[in-house]
């Protein structure tokens, strides 16, 4: 789609003024345009780091009252008693997933949650003994892929096999995943692809490709790191075996903050599985007597191992109970209208650059995430966008740039000014198709 001259400022302005979910935006605080206490940034680094709701504070406060309170007997009198804390967040993440409630557990960070997955998961035997990921992976799921192969005595070169994309493309198709499973699933015992990659903001068709890996008799598991709260997701319906996420994206949830994790029904209660295990994987009913065997549960809570960090966690309740009230379906939309409205911006100032956005223009294959391949270094234009323009994206070396207009405090001026000012960046730059190398 070609941007009119009507599409000025005021259209922005305009268009948000007319959305119905536009006043979301005052529930966060907008970091200034300089880093001091000037005007509100273009903030569209949600996909990286959320912004800080008004109500955590509130939350954190009503948890530092419950400890001043009752000391160590907050365990079980506070108002939310911190031995069953994670109970409070069952349900509504169960909601923003898909997933039964006894399928799902707050712990743990995102990288941890999938190495304890992948204990209980990856079980190489005979010529089933690759995980596959992503040639485009996050670099965490990598190392845990590798570290898992070479745990079981694995060379992870030969073990881990990295799917790419087609020569000349930046997004891996699902029939070529498909065709692989056909070809080579024989040798697969566990899929670990990311629901939205973290680079490009491809959506994977999540319910395809898990059907094609349990036909190939793989089990398939999901970094959801982007896709939740991003996207809806129906991981109970769509038959995943597994998946974790982090709570600080798109959840907005805080630096480092507490992960989540979904096991499918069907595994809850098998009790062949093997996981580590510690004091938080026990029966709760029974956890206090001390014994020195687990008393297992039927439920994702097997796989905690120690009592949660109630200061970590309030900021994550808080979260869940912002997506409820407004809901995913309803954000979902928001966010096709912003990112979409970013993307015929971009496709106006970047006409006739080096520079293009590899991200998927279909509504089913893209978040929020709009990723621009750059003909300048990433860095550099990153800086200057935060800089001159008060714009906030960030860099993936060394020439992609990801901008994510959040559907719950961003805007469409954010997005027609985080485009104006990257033409301008690149008008600086030098970024011309006809002088790109």
């Amino acid at each position: 789609m070609t941007i009119t001259s009507t599409d000025t400022e005021r259209d922005a302005r305009d268009r948000d003024a007319a959305d119905p979910l536009s006043s979301l935006r005052t529930r966060f605080a907008i970091p200034p345009a300089d880093g001091g206490d000037n005007d509100e940034s273009a903030y569209l680094a949600g996909n990286s780091l959320g912004l800080l709701s008004v109500d955590v504070r509130a939350i954190i406060d009503e948890e530092l009252s419950a400890w001043s309170r009752w000391g160590v007997e907050g365990h079980s009198d506070a108002p939310r008693p911190w031995v069953r804390y994670h109970e409070h967040l069952r349900e509504a993440s169960a909601r923003l997933v898909g997933a039964l409630p006894h399928e799902v557990v707050v712990m743990n960070s995102l990288t941890v949650n999938l190495h304890l997955m992948l204990v209980s998961f990856y079980r190489p035997a005979g010529d089933r003994t690759a995980i596959v990921i992503e040639d485009s992976a996050f670099p965490s799921d990598s190392y845990a892929a590798r570290s898992q192969a070479a745990l079981h005595g694995l060379d992870p070169d030969a073990a881990v096999i990295r799917l790419r994309p087609r020569d000349g493309e930046d997004v891996l198709r699902t029939e070529d995943i498909e065709q692989f499973l056909r070809d080579e699933g024989h040798r697969v015992a566990v899929m670990m692809l990311g629901g939205v990659n973290y680079y490009t903001g491809e959506v994977v068709d999540i319910a395809r490709v898990t059907a094609a890996g349990h036909a190939a008799g793989a089990i398939v598991g999901w970094d959801l790191a982007h896709a939740a709260g991003n996207i809806p997701l129906q991981l109970h319906e769509w038959g995943v075996d597994w998946a974790a996420w982090c709570t600080y994206k798109y959840m907005n949830a805080g630096p480092g903050a507490v992960a989540g994790c979904f096991v499918h029904e069907r595994h809850v209660a098998d009790r062949t599985i093997p996981r580590f295990e510690g004091w938080w994987s026990s029966n709760v009913e029974t956890r206090f007597q001390m014994g020195p065997t687990v008393d297992p549960v039927a439920s994702a809570d097997a796989w905690q191992l120690s009592n949660p960090p109630i200061l970590a966690m309030a900021p994550v309740l808080a979260s869940l109970r912002m997506f409820d009230s407004v809901g995913i379906t309803a954000l979902r939309e928001r966010s096709l209208r912003l990112s979409e409205y970013l993307m015929d911006q971009l496709d106006t100032v970047l006409q006739g650059r080096a520079s293009h956005i590899i991200t998927p223009r279909e509504q089913e294959r893209h978040g929020s995430q709009v990723s621009v391949r750059l003909g300048a270094d990433a860095a550099d234009v990153t800086n200057k966008l935060r800089w001159e323009h008060g714009v906030i994206g960030d860099a993936r070396m060394p020439d992609v740039i990801r901008l994510a207009p959040v559907p719950l405090y961003n805007s469409f001026h954010d997005c027609w000014r985080a485009a104006r000012a990257l033409g301008s960046v690149l008008d600086e730059l030098g970024d011309t198709q006809q002088g790109a190398s």
